[in-house]
């Protein structure tokens, strides 16, 4: 028993709504339409919608489509049209704009609309108690078929019983008229000498022994009907009659015989009605095949710009250059937008996404949707479920929740957080609260950090403070934290790393200067201290813009404020003294570097 069949077709999404119906008597069955994506001549994408769950009205599907892209709600689809000819068929075209991801807008369709839709199984059967009294009873598969048999059998059993008297009926009556037609002109005479019929019957009964219900037969008939009976077909009937009830008598004895008309009947019913499954079932959920599987792994950028539009594009797309070029065109920004988070992952990973406000939500990173190295991107509220006002400030991606590390957070008054990584295992689509805020903070910065490292403060005017991770006790995600550097009143945090042995400390400037610093120059203090020079900030150099961790083999991609990216090699950068300035890595012209990325090379 494969599932239901709806007769509207759709697909059934994965086995646990069917399982656990059948297991237990209710269930929740989920179903899409069906679907497939498209490519057009322009390489646009497109959605055709092919049949719907059953239920669903078309017309109000596409009207509540075009309410959600004319509210916002739904980005990135540029044309609705149903084609749908005058027969049954399904044909609904969904065309997607140039840099929209067209599982994601799927996805959304789902959310939103009945493309996706539930029905409720609940499997009912009326049992009878220990008196006989029936009830309705919620029952599973297997007693839903226990039950059905047993009725079938209690149909059969009946129906059988009846045709056995309706046949024995028949006999005796035509064993009586045997003996009339053996006995055809006594019979006519006696009929026709007696005044009344009640005075024949009873004439019959004792010169023939007739029943009551022989008797009142013969005379029922017509004398040339009774003179008209052929023996041969009267003794056809009994003889066949004779059969019909050894063989209903038979149905009614031996319980084998009866399943067996049960099973025939069933085939009888299967050979009229049966046609081709409508409906498909897919793989899906926790124990089926997921869209991941279906997705290739590779490395990615994914760049989120100041008026929050998201992109991931091939790692690929940023070719290396050497430490002072001009850089090459990262995106095309919309006025005053410019691009201000980038990061390399992976398609599979698990994008954490850490708001100024102190929330957390989650993506994988395929759901971003890929686009040219030009392009804009998808504005991130199509994405997740922001808050009024909220703004991504950190990307963290991650492969598991397993691992055994915390999160380490700081915010912009210097105040700094740890929290154990699986804590954000469960986020839902509302996002949760990451970190507990001080009115007038927020968070600057978040970073994954394994037992016993040390961690690096720094601050826009050029100040770091170093200590140990041991020095902020681990608490819940609801939590404020704990001071971990002490700030001048025109002072802000700006980044935070955890300290490595093998690599070494970059920092960049707003105006394109960089360097790279040992951290055997920054000891370790104790927390909630001022710190010591890292940079030494100028009218020419700029105030500090960040700062990351690399080593030789590292790539460092800068962007600026324009949008503009420049890919170097880590190991082109000087290592220079702790209270320096640097060299310029980037010619930012009367931009501003406002992030950067470190890749392998």
């Amino acid at each position: 028993i494969k599932g239901p069949d709806f007769p509207t077709g759709g697909v059934i999404m994965g086995m646990s709504g069917i399982r656990e119906a059948y297991r237990t008597g209710k269930g929740r069955i989920v179903v899409r339409a069906r679907t497939e994506i498209e490519p057009m001549r322009n390489n646009r994408p497109r959605i055709v919608v092919h049949d719907l769950p059953y239920m669903v009205n078309k017309a109000r599907l596409i009207e509540r489509i075009a309410e959600l892209v004319k509210d916002k709600k739904l980005d990135g689809i540029s044309d609705l049209r149903d084609e749908s000819d005058r027969s049954a068929a399904v044909r609904i075209v969904i065309e997607l704009k140039k840099d929209a991801n067209a599982n994601v807008v799927l996805n959304q369709l789902y959310k939103h609309t009945q493309l996706q839709d539930a029905f409720n199984a609940n499997m009912l059967a009326l049992v009878p108690d220990e008196q006989g009294r029936f009830e309705p009873q919620v029952v599973n598969l297997l007693q839903s078929l226990h039950h059905y048999i047993g009725h079938q059998k209690d149909v059969v059993t009946r129906r059988t019983r009846f045709e056995l008297e309706k046949a024995e009926a028949r006999r005796h009556i035509l064993e009586g008229l045997r003996i009339a037609i053996d006995n055809i002109d006594e019979v006519i005479a006696i009929i026709r000498s007696s005044r009344t019929e009640d005075i024949a019957k009873e004439r019959l009964c004792e010169r023939f022994a007739f029943s009551d219900k022989q008797a009142q037969h013969i005379v029922d008939m017509r004398l040339g009907r009774l003179t008209g009976l052929e023996r041969d077909k009267l003794e056809q009937e009994y003889r066949e009659l004779c059969e019909k009830i050894d063989y209903l008598m038979r149905v009614l004895a031996e319980e084998p015989l009866l399943m067996q008309i049960i099973k025939d009947e069933l085939g009888q019913v299967r050979n009229r009605y049966a046609d081709e499954r409508r409906t498909g079932i897919e793989a899906s959920e926790d124990d089926e095949i997921d869209d991941e599987s279906l997705i290739q792994e590779e490395d990615i950028v994914i760049t989120l710009t100041h008026f929050g539009y998201v992109k991931r594009m091939p790692v690929d797309t940023c070719s290396i250059q050497h430490r002072g070029g001009r850089g090459v065109s990262g995106m095309q920004t919309r006025e005053e937008d410019f691009a201000e988070t980038i990061l390399t992952t992976s398609t599979h990973a698990i994008l954490l996404f850490f708001t100024d406000a102190g929330r957390v939500y989650r993506l994988k990173g395929y759901q971003i949707p890929e686009s040219s190295r030009q392009a804009r991107g998808m504005a991130i509220v199509n994405l997740l479920h922001l808050e009024g006002g909220e703004k991504v400030k950190t990307v963290i991606p991650v492969t598991s929740f397993d691992q055994d590390v915390s999160l380490l957070m700081a915010t912009r008054a210097g105040v700094v957080k740890k929290t154990e990584l699986a804590e954000y295992a469960n986020i839902n689509k509302n996002g949760l609260i990451a970190v507990n805020l001080r009115e007038g903070d927020a968070l600057v910065g978040v970073q994954l950090a394994a037992d016993n490292c040390d961690i690096l403060l720094a601050s826009r005017n050029g100040m770091a403070i170093r200590f140990g991770e041991a020095q902020v006790r681990a608490t819940g995600r609801n939590t404020q934290g704990v001071r971990g550097i002490q700030l001048d009143d025109d002072d802000e945090v700006i980044g935070m790393v955890p300290t490595r042995a093998d690599q070494t400390l970059l920092v960049v400037s707003d105006r394109g200067y960089g360097k790279r610093t040992e951290l055997e120059e920054y000891r370790g203090q104790t927390r909630g201290g001022k710190g010591l020079i890292t940079y030494r900030p100028s009218e020419k150099t700029g105030l500090l813009a960040g700062i990351a961790l690399v080593n030789d083999d590292n790539d460092v991609i800068l962007i600026n404020d324009s949008g503009v990216l420049i890919r170097i090699s880590a190991a082109e950068i000087p290592i220079l003294g702790r209270n320096t300035q640097g060299v310029t890595l980037m010619r930012t012209r009367e931009g501003k570097v406002v992030d950067m990325a470190v890749i392998e090379h």
